[in-house]
């Protein structure tokens, strides 16, 4: 079955009412270092964040992972190839519409993933992508905390 996105109006009441299932993907190359992005919207505008997203409606979680790591990084790759990191819980006070009357839930899944990234491109979610060394990411205020958990000891 193929997968829709919602009109915003739509998707901000989703938002509003329930938690969102998402994959948030810690890429690391081969000298052990993280790949972060600068996220240009909410939620998290302005920290530095591992790429993610939501599972969309009828998305099966491998194919949900493979998609969200080709529009977020350019890179191909498939679930197998990753270790899972575990589920984790964001809340945040704010949401993608801007609308300051409810925040934004999401469960997350974790998966790490290691290998050659040769050709990693920034999609529109980010300003930029840097490779981090863990004890950085743990360290630095422009890290967002959410990602800090991935890489605590």
């Amino acid at each position: 079955m193929p997968q829709r996105l919602l009109r915003a109006s739509n998707f901000a009441e989703v938002v509003r009412l329930t938690p969102l299932i998402s994959i948030d993907l810690i890429l690391r190359n081969s000298n052990g270092h993280a790949l972060l992005g600068l996220r240009k919207n909410e939620p998290a505008r302005g920290f530095y964040f591992v790429p993610g997203g939501r599972i969309l409606k009828d998305e099966r979680i491998a194919d949900a992972f493979r998609r969200i790591l080709l529009n977020e990084t350019g890179v191909r790759a498939d679930i197998s190839r990753s270790t899972f990191k575990g589920v984790f819980e964001h809340i945040y006070d704010s949401n993608f519409a801007n609308r300051p009357e409810f925040g934004t839930h999401y469960i997350v899944l974790a998966y790490e993933i290691t290998q050659a990234f040769d050709d990693v491109r920034v999609d529109s979610q980010h300003s930029t992508f840097e490779w981090w060394d863990d004890e950085h990411i743990r360290t630095s205020g422009v890290v967002h905390e959410n990602t800090r958990a991935y890489f605590i000891k």
